[in-house]
């Protein structure tokens, strides 16, 4: 189970292998802020609270776009983000705007 929490809305939706944080998330009509969906814009920068281990490695984009501190402490582009695994996984949408 996916826990996705927007801007004002939250949702719980079951993990689909291979689609992201942020497929997700619109996919449950979650508030979730983007604008590009490649992984340049940030607006769908994310806390990973629980389940990191389940999703993809991060990518280049992602490492250009928040770097290695910011992956430290949690963060990914919900449009990066992949679900490679079934489990819990709860995400929080963080803009920086």
């Amino acid at each position: 189970m996916i826990t996705l929490k927007g801007r004002t809305l939250t949702a719980n939706v079951d993990a689909q292998v291979g689609k992201s944080l942020l497929d997700h998330a619109l996919a449950a009509g979650v508030d979730w802020q983007f604008n590009c969906s490649r992984g340049t814009c940030a607006k769908c920068r994310c806390i990973v609270q629980e389940g990191a281990d389940l999703l993809s490695e991060p990518n280049d984009a992602e490492w250009d776009r928040l770097g290695a501190e910011e992956l430290d402490e949690g963060f990914r582009l919900g449009c990066q983000a992949a679900v490679m695994k079934p489990g819990d996984i709860k995400a929080v949408n963080r803009t920086y705007f």
